[in-house]
């Protein structure tokens, strides 16, 4: 077992709209500046800083989109958000609630703000990972894992420490409820001040941690800010996470898909000739109806 360090910690940069509702700073593939690759299978990280939203009697969001080849990942840690694609799923999802869409093949989606939520107002923060899809399953059926924050696996960490919630993938033996295609793990640790969790990833698997609350130190040196983005070498398979104080992190490490990455907008395919087959197959109707 070796020390995993990091590569370089990013600060948020600077925010811009999501349609009307989502303000986000993208942290993959912008602020990387190694194209969508470097963290593959996670292949887009949109994060929503805590924002206030004024009431609205019309819910701000997303109108209807196309996306093919991966899979959307949505984690609410503020707010509530609404989906709708024309697979038929439907859903809200709230604090400590997570949406987990597998376009594949192909499905038109919209996602805009729970009505109530918007009427109301108030802090929304969030997350969405886009996560890449093998080559031979980029044309499976779509299919939707709307996730609970009570079916989400939990580990307590000792001398009340925290929590590792476990979305996808394992922390000390425990599962978490999300099904992958390819190994991801997807964990949101809570840690109380001066506590820490301690993680091991293979050291070939891309891995990185979000700082949604707190202050935070990796390896006892690097300190990790709130908002910030900290991006791990391939150089060791372990790492400490240890809490200044009371903070919120979400972990993601998953194992790389060895093909090559064609992407333009909603599509993400492994060639420029299946790109144009994906504009093609939305243009005749394909990605099913979806109203705005």
């Amino acid at each position: 077992m070796t020390k995993r360090t990091i590569e370089r910690i990013i600060a948020p940069p600077l925010p811009h709209m999501v349609g009307d509702g989502f303000r986000v700073h993208n942290f993959i593939p912008g602020s990387i500046h190694s194209g969508m690759e470097r963290m593959n299978p996670f292949i887009l990280l949109d994060y929503g800083s805590k924002h206030y939203f004024q009431p609205s009697d019309k819910p701000r969001g997303v109108g209807v989109h196309p996306h093919r080849g991966f899979e959307t990942v949505t984690i609410a840690y503020h707010g509530r958000v609404a989906h709708h694609d024309s697979a038929g799923n439907s859903g809200v999802i709230g604090e400590g609630d997570v949406q987990w869409m597998t376009a594949a093949s192909g499905v038109l989606h919209k996602e805009y703000h729970e009505q109530e939520f918007s009427r109301a107002g108030g802090d929304f923060q969030m997350v969405q990972l886009w996560v890449n899809l093998p080559a031979k399953d980029k044309m499976s059926k779509p299919k939707y894992q709307s996730i609970s924050k009570e079916q989400i696996s939990r580990y307590e960490l000792p001398e009340n420490g925290g929590t590792v919630e476990i979305i996808a993938g394992q922390y000390m033996n425990v599962l978490g409820p999300a099904f992958t295609f390819t190994p991801v793990h997807l964990q949101n640790v809570k840690l109380n001040p001066g506590a820490s969790a301690a993680f091991s990833f293979p050291v070939a698997y891309n891995t990185a941690l979000l700082v949604i609350e707190g202050l935070i130190k990796v390896n006892s040196s690097a300190p990790v800010e709130a908002n910030h983005f900290a991006m791990f070498k391939h150089d060791g398979d372990e790492f400490v996470i240890e809490a200044n104080e009371k903070s919120i992190i979400l972990v993601m490490s998953g194992e790389p898909i060895p093909e090559p990455i064609a992407a333009y907008g909603p599509f993400v395919m492994n060639t420029r000739e299946e790109l144009v087959q994906a504009y093609q197959d939305m243009e005749n109707g394909k990605f099913g109806q979806l109203e705005n």
